[in-house]
């Protein structure tokens, strides 16, 4: 049979391992082989393959490994909980995208005191350095399996598999498991881990089920490596946007609205700076803007397919004995606006933006300060085009991303998803849609991961993930290329030859979510925002009551100059302004005696403590203009 490797075909006898290639290859390469990806499919090491396939060699430089050795720990975390806990019930233990955890149902609760006792466990376990073995059993043999050790989870587990399916069971020492996996060859492969925490969590997410109590942890390739994950989240709860909105006064939360933000007047000075800059770059970049009702009828969501596959996420309402819904998304009201008068070719591409706000019905375990919520504010775009116009696009797109990206100083990286099972269209659409991405990445040379089945259920989709101060990733835009919306909406255009054609249509958000964003850039900035993001950008300070009339025309003449100022002429000692204003993470002090009243000038101190002294207003109010102009970081 032939095996496509990377660089190469090879021929091999059926039945060989993926081990086993690996050292046909060379013995390093065996050497730190953590799994094999076949066909794209993660797998074992000792899986033996059949037929011709592609096939990937995982070591722990890949992305992937360190998903198999996260499984891996959450097995351990299991045996090592059985060992201490006999008759606590095992549930499921998945990696995660930056950790692991395992559900457990315990006779006696425990406590984060008691997570020491499991990691002591844990650690024998890894350095027992037992075997992790596969074995491939029906799905009769895995219910007696678990009828037999009493685990009541695994058995409804068990029961879900169809009846003709095989399935995969784990050991390692005395301790098995129902799993997929793929795992590590051995416990002893774990170098650095950590259990982080305890929570409560309903077995399969459903509040009517019985609350088990999960246990969180992270595991590394090296001890360095972890301590770095650690400081990264002391520093992160320093940046803790929810704590700097209190502290600032940008925004609240409220029982009353539960994930819907209340914007205080700072906060909104910051969510209008944002908007304003979003307008200049779109009306750049030959954008116009719309508004589209935010409740719509039920027959518009039907048409859209919305109805049928997110209603469980809508709002809805009846109005005179129909049924309405507020907008989770923008598009359908798009749709409508296009359909208002017929478009020539010529238009094309038809860059369409809306401001618009959104509700999204989402669980209440869910809801995160700014970064999770029921509504928010969607920079959306609808881009409507010809076929031979999506590389085009895509890299104009791509390269709107990179200027408003910049200014922020966020790097990012980019993530093309595929067609999901839960999809609406015909499959030669979706191999057009996905053909004219890949093809727009290539053209433009961007470096791109594929996410197979994580598209929209109406298209593919371009995901860009952000890179934040402390080297945190956040997916904030989307390019999402949809042949479905105009189709379902019969959308047409007057093309070159005279006769009417339906159009090819992107998606398209650039912040995501204003107030997601917002969030985001708090804790990238630690608060300290550019001075052109500054709710307040100077506050004038006298030094005592003789000076105080001299403050109040420099922060007059400062206002007037466009400069957001404030004043303060508390009966307070300069010190103590300081110290306040340095809290507020005001990024200009201005600081005025009686020398400064005398001889007519000022003196400021810099956020950063950079302090200039005797300078005149004048200069100080050209020098802010220009660094505000330039949004300089």
């Amino acid at each position: 049979m032939k095996i496509q490797l990377r660089d190469e075909v090879r021929e091999y006898e059926k039945g060989i391992s993926v081990l086993e290639i690996a050292e046909s290859i060379s013995e390093g390469l065996a050497r730190v082989a953590v799994c094999g990806k076949v066909d794209g499919e993660l797998v074992d090491l000792n899986k033996k393959l059949e037929k011709d396939c592609k096939l990937e060699i995982i070591t722990n430089k890949d992305e992937d490994a360190k998903m198999v050795m996260r499984h891996t720990t959450a097995h351990v975390l299991a045996q090592a909980v059985k060992t201490i806990y006999p008759n606590a019930k095992l549930s499921i233990g998945p990696a995660t995208a930056d950790g692991f955890y395992y559900d457990f149902e315990f006779k006696t609760p425990i406590n984060n005191d008691d997570l020491s006792k499991i990691e002591a466990e844990m650690k024998k376990i890894i350095k027992a350095d037992y075997a992790v073995t596969r074995k491939v059993v029906s799905k009769k043999e895995a219910l007696k399996w678990a009828k037999d050790e009493g685990e009541n989870y695994k058995i409804e587990l068990a029961n879900a598999i169809p009846d003709d399916e095989e399935v995969t069971m784990y050991t390692q020492g005395d301790f098995t498991d129902i799993c997929r996996g793929p795992h590590l060859k051995s416990t002893g492969l774990i170098k650095a881990f950590k259990l982080t925490k305890l929570a409560g969590a309903y077995w399969r997410g459903d509040e009517k089920n019985k609350m088990l109590t999960r246990i969180y942890g992270v595991v590394f390739n090296k001890a360095s490596e972890m301590e770095e994950y650690f400081k990264m989240l002391e520093e992160a709860e320093k940046r803790d946007h929810r704590k700097l909105g209190k502290e600032l006064d940008l925004f609240f939360l409220s029982d009353f609205a539960p994930g819907m933000p209340f914007f205080m007047p700072k906060g909104q000075i910051v969510i209008n700076e944002l908007i304003n800059f979003w307008r200049e770059e779109h009306y750049k970049a030959g954008y116009t803007e719309i508004t589209t009702p935010i409740a719509l009828n039920r027959k518009l969501w039907e048409k859209s397919g919305h109805w049928d596959h997110y209603k469980k996420n809508m709002y809805t309402f009846k109005v005179e004995g129909e049924d309405f819904a507020i907008k989770p998304m923008n598009c359908p009201g798009g749709m409508l606006y296009y359909k208002e008068r017929m478009h020539s070719y010529k238009e094309f591409p038809l860059r369409v933006a809306e401001l618009g706000k959104v509700h999204r019905h989402e669980a209440s375990g869910t809801l995160h300060g700014l970064f999770r919520v029921r509504c928010f504010t969607q920079d959306d775009a609808h881009i409507f085009m010809t076929e031979d116009q999506i590389e085009s696009e895509v890299a104009n797109i791509i390269s709107l991303v990179d200027r408003m990206y910049s200014v922020f100083g966020l790097e990012y990286h980019l993530e093309l998803s595929t067609m999901p099972e839960d999809h609406i269209g015909d499959i030669k659409d979706w191999e057009i849609a996905e053909n004219g991405l890949k093809r727009a990445l290539n053209a433009i040379g961007k470096e791109y991961v594929i996410n197979e089945g994580d598209g929209a259920f109406y298209g593919p989709k371009i995901d860009i993930h952000i890179k934040d101060a402390i080297g945190r990733t956040w997916q904030c835009g989307t390019i999402q290329l949809d042949m479905q919306l105009p189709k379902r909406f019969n959308l047409e255009y007057v093309a070159a030859d005279g006769t009417r054609k339906e159009p090819i249509m992107l998606h398209r958000v650039i912040f995501g979510s204003i107030e997601r964003f917002f969030g985001i850039i708090t804790e990238n900035f630690a608060g300290a925002f550019p001075l052109w993001l500054c709710p307040v950008q100077a506050i004038v300070m006298n030094v005592s009551d003789k000076s105080a009339e001299y403050a109040a025309k420099i922060a007059a003449q400062l206002k007037d100059a466009g400069i957001r100022t404030e004043l303060d002429d508390r009966a307070e000692k300069i010190g103590y302004k300081i110290r306040s204003a340095q809290l507020q993470k005001i990024p200009y002090m201005i600081i005025v005696g009686e020398n400064e009243s005398a001889n007519g000038t000022i003196s400021i101190r810099k956020r950063g403590n950079i302090e200039e002294k005797d300078l005149k207003l004048e200069k100080l109010i050209a020098d802010m203009k220009e660094e505000i102009k330039n949004k300089v970081r």
